[in-house]
């Protein structure tokens, strides 16, 4: 039974629009530049509602590492935080695709990456699977 609940959410995630507030897109933009040329890394906290999963916050995730090429948390320093529904890492290289790394190391419901140069149409969202998520931007 909680198998097929889990399934029906993965499809569920696909047919949602991940709606970043001004405020969070412009924390990640400016997060990602200050750091460039190496990658950057934040949590993103949100809730999901019927249709949308709506992100209104970010979050520096503590011991962070942010190197040329990568960036990490340690997961197990975090606390227990059910509003933490994803991560926003920037793609120094301007590719706006998950590696298999990131995708490994997939945390949360949803992935946001941010590609040089970092402005709003350098960004995109995806699922655990690495399937592209609609997404838009609304006033906080």
């Amino acid at each position: 039974m909680r198998f097929m609940r889990k399934n029906k959410d993965k499809d569920s995630i696909k047919k949602r629009t991940v709606c970043l507030t001004y405020q969070v897109l412009e924390s990640i933009l400016v997060y990602a530049e200050h750091l460039h040329p190496k990658e950057g890394i934040l949590l993103l906290r949100g809730k999901k509602e019927k249709d949308k999963i709506i992100v209104n916050e970010v979050v520096i995730p503590p011991q962070a590492i942010h190197g040329e090429g990568f960036s990490a948390f340690p997961t197990f320093m975090l606390p227990m935080d059910p509003t933490i529904i994803g991560s926003a890492h920037s793609h120094p290289s301007g590719v706006l695709k998950p590696s298999p790394e990131d995708l490994n190391n997939f945390y949360g419901r949803i992935m946001v990456i941010v590609g040089y140069p970092y402005n709003p149409k350098n960004i995109a969202v995806f699922n655990r699977e690495g399937e592209t998520l609609k997404h838009e931007f609304i006033p906080d």
